[in-house]
């Protein structure tokens, strides 16, 4: 039997990971995500794909970020009507991220309609609240480390990853051959998140490289995070988080809490203005055995912020002079509320806008990171004087070393490596340390490119 993997996203940047496994007369889609980041990647997803969606068997999760979710109401809107695999928690969590994707594009297209500023008469939404609805239908929940038969023979196991609630690695075994998809690996001994498993072996490796080409600074997360915070409150400033509504939103709520409980702080008051990260909070203390949180633990962390709902309160919010800490989404500052936030107080010298996760290529986040200091938002071109803050210790990605740490937990070398989901330069580093410390073959494949499993 021959086995192709196809990278139909996630080859050459980090974002739009699809990845299509052809095995006999089966088909399987591991992972489904948006592009992100630029203009030419996020035209990618009006484009169709090379492959009719309904002649694919199934689709694979390994957790639930819209680069890795956010494209399924598309399928689905394009007649896919097959099985979606994941863990339970992923599934909660990818039926918040979608509807806020779903109520995004919705808002995008009737504000374009109404201003005149698409090229596109009428703009259109990629895919409605209908689509994302028809897509949770065919959700289909695996738990960890209990083998799964699914599509016309092949066998899936879900291994924790860290990264995200939910999040995994995904093993599947077609014959006797086992292809191990590696999704968002995430950090060893975080503080929230379980340490990605070791898996034993497997015949192709198909992994992430985010930071291929970075090592995280050896600091306590915490205390930077604190530092921070208290050298913006004692300036009057207020300190602006752009931050992901799941995983980062909840991690960051944590330290805060850890730094109180130590003494620090004092009674700076802290919001989170995200819906969507309000309700992702709340599912922390529903699936209490995916984290390493205790009860009481966890409900401290959930209390610690002042959850901001509605518009009008957001605008409130913005408007108050205060010191203060607003974590908000998007975490690569790409939209949602935090844009009117990076208005309000990207001007002033006293505040601070923190990065805390990746910043992709063509993101407001990575121009204002790599030190661009006049942003556009919302058609207006913003001067920011703020602190910009960029603390990758608080990453929920693993680093090149902590990839290579997970990757030596395989007992014997894959016949293929194949290196995905990274910037070029970030691929190429993680491909040459592979080859030089582990003694594997690799690869970095194009976007479309087809490869043998051997």
């Amino acid at each position: 039997m021959t086995i192709t993997i196809t990278s139909l996203g996630g080859a050459g940047t980090v974002t739009g990971s699809k990845h299509l496994l052809d095995f006999g007369s089966g088909r399987l889609l591991i992972d489904c995500g948006l592009f992100q980041g630029t203009k030419a990647l996020r035209e990618l997803n009006w484009q169709a794909l090379p492959i009719d969606p309904k002649t694919i068997d199934g689709v694979v999760l390994t957790h639930a970020h819209l680069d890795h979710t956010g494209y399924l109401p598309r399928l689905v809107k394009n007649g896919f009507r097959g099985p979606i695999y994941a863990t339970p928690s992923t599934i909660d969590v990818a039926k918040l991220i979608l509807l806020d994707s779903a109520f995004l594009q919705e808002k995008d297209a009737e504000l374009a309609n109404r201003y005149g500023y698409s090229r596109h008469k009428p703009a259109l939404p990629l895919y409605g609240k209908h689509d994302a609805q028809q897509t949770f239908e065919l959700f289909q929940p695996v738990d960890f480390h209990q083998p799964k038969a699914i599509a016309r023979g092949a066998e899936l196991l879900f291994r924790r990853a860290g990264h995200i609630l939910g999040a995994a690695t995904a093993e599947i075994r077609v014959g006797e051959r086992v292809i191990l998809f590696s999704g968002d690996v995430g950090r060893f001994n975080d503080p929230v998140l379980p340490d990605p498993e070791p898996v034993p072996a497997a015949d192709c490796l198909v992994v992430e490289s985010t930071y291929g080409n970075r090592t995280h600074d050896v600091v306590d997360a915490a205390a930077a995070l604190g530092a921070v915070v208290e050298r913006t409150v004692q300036r009057g400033g207020t300190v602006v988080i752009p931050a992901f509504a799941v995983g980062r939103a909840q991690s960051l709520l944590y330290h805060l809490w850890s730094l109180r409980e130590a003494g620090r702080l004092g009674l700076v008051p802290i919001f989170v203005d995200s819906p969507m990260a309000i309700n992702a909070t709340d599912l922390l203390c529903r699936h209490q055995d995916d984290h390493k949180l205790t009860g009481e633990a966890c409900a401290a962390t959930c209390n610690i912020a002042t959850y901001v709902r509605d518009a009008e309160s957001s605008k409130k919010l913005s408007r108050n002079g205060m010191p203060k800490v607003i974590i908000s989404a998007s975490g690569m500052a790409t939209g949602g509320r935090v844009l009117h936030h990076i208005k309000a107080f990207g001007g002033d010298p006293a505040n601070t806008l923190l990065f805390s996760g990746f910043q992709a290529v063509g993101t407001r986040g990575r121009a204002l990171v790599e030190g661009e200091r006049e942003v556009r938002i919302h058609g207006e071109s913003i001067r920011i004087r703020a602190e910009v803050a960029d603390l990758p210790a608080l990453s929920a990605h693993a680093d090149a070393n902590e990839l290579l740490r997970w990757m030596g937990g395989l007992r014997q070398p894959p016949s293929r490596t194949i290196i995905v989901h990274g910037e070029p330069d970030a691929a190429a580093a993680l491909h040459s340390r592979v080859e030089r410390e582990l003694g594997w073959p690799c690869v970095i494949p194009e976007q479309g490119q087809r490869i043998t499993v051997e």
